[in-house]
């Protein structure tokens, strides 16, 4: 019978750092990168245009709305038209405001995906709104 040494543990051992060590100074220094990264990585507010402002927080309204009126993946879940009827409002007078601020071509597409989800709002509704007095209509026209 042969005796052995028992195996030594491969598990890490937790290390202590103790304030103004160098490891702590190393963590400290790893943060401070971090941050200067993500910050370099932000855009200022100021540096954006007012075309790109208005698109993108239509984009942002459109895509809530689309989740809202039950365009997403768990509808029954997701379904609010009490919600989605105030965030097609919001976006109906964005786009019909800032419309004549932005090109046609942004325009016309924001106006199309508008228009998807007021007839997607009316199919979803139990009892429809009557025409012309749907979410956004007051801004857009009927929509049919």
């Amino acid at each position: 019978m042969t005796l052995r040494s028992p195996q030594k543990s491969t598990r890490k051992h937790h290390e202590v750092t103790i304030p103004g060590s160098d490891a702590a100074d190393d963590r400290h220094e790893r943060w401070k990168k971090q941050e200067d990264a993500a910050s370099a990585a932000t855009r200022d507010i100021a540096d954006v245009g007012a075309v790109e402002v208005i698109t993108t927080t239509a984009v942002h309204l459109m895509s809530a709305a689309a989740v809202k009126v039950g365009l997403a993946d768990d509808p029954d879940s997701q379904l609010d038209l009490d919600e989605a009827r105030k965030l097609i409002n919001a976006l109906a007078g964005l786009i019909t405001a800032g419309a004549p601020e932005i090109s046609d071509m942004h325009a016309r597409s924001l106006r199309d995906g508008l228009r998807s989800l007021q007839l997607a709002f009316r199919e979803a509704s139990v009892i429809p709104d009557p025409i012309g007095k749907g979410p956004g209509e007051k801004w857009t026209g009927p929509v049919t």
